[in-house]
């Protein structure tokens, strides 16, 4: 049986930024969703989400999964050439690049793309799971067995990612594969979210809510738990 997809999103400026440079995109009609979070000083950051989350959408429908996902790669690289062409143009200093996730889901199969700390979990008959790893520098170190995981996230550099679209000429995206299942709920956030919320908080969240109230929770809860960053949540959950 295939599952019936339901999807919602959430996203805020958060309690210190004056601006968000966070974006999202959900496209439920072809099964891709997605999740961007933006850097760069002068708008960069808001310009190289919104490239990622445009590139997206305007992929065509009633590709088969092999080649959306072909599609979605190179869609992904040509934003990153352009950005990284716009950051020339700009001076020698300027940076437009933001991180991605991206998932995919058809035929009962998901498959998850990403590049940078955003980040893709999955809520399976009451355990959460991570589908993605950083590529951040505080992720090496703990990987090298130099800080512990558990202070990573308050690491004075835990905002530096070492993969993002438009940060290097060539993109790299890692990618996961498997099975999706009646029930699952794959959670995509930014790490205005990851960083606010531990892995006990977003299950008891995922507990206590499901839907658009889910994807407002989150929200909510990051900002409360001093998040200074902005905060998107988006839920997809097969029914």
């Amino acid at each position: 049986m295939t599952p019936r997809l339901e999807s919602w999103a959430a996203t805020h400026v958060g309690t210190v930024r004056k601006s968000n440079q966070d974006a999202y995109l959900m496209r439920p009609d072809i099964g891709l969703w997605a999740v961007a979070d933006g850097a760069g000083g002068h708008g960069g950051g808001e310009i190289a989400s919104a490239a990622v989350a445009e590139a997206l959408r305007a992929l065509p429908s009633g590709l088969p999964a092999g080649e959306l996902l072909g599609q979605v790669r190179a869609a992904l690289s040509e934003t990153n050439a352009a950005l990284r062409a716009e950051a020339k143009a700009r001076g020698p200093r300027a940076l437009l690049a933001s991180t991605v996730v991206a998932l995919l889901i058809r035929d009962g199969h998901f498959a998850c793309l990403w590049a940078g700390d955003s980040r893709c979990y999955l809520w399976r008959g009451g355990v959460l799971s991570p589908v993605t790893r950083d590529h951040s520098l505080v992720q090496e170190l703990v990987d090298r067995g130099e800080i512990p995981a558990e202070a990573a996230e308050h690491h004075p550099q835990a905002n530096v990612v070492t993969r993002a679209v438009g940060a290097d000429d060539g993109l790299v995206l890692d990618k996961v594969t498997g099975q999706v299942l009646p029930g699952d709920v794959f959670v995509l956030m930014t790490d205005g979210v990851s960083k606010a919320l531990d892995g006990e908080a977003l299950s008891r969240a995922l507990d206590a809510a499901e839907g658009q109230a889910l994807a407002d929770a989150l929200i909510a809860l990051a900002m409360s738990s001093g998040s200074t960053d902005n905060v998107t949540a988006l839920v997809v959950r097969c029914r």
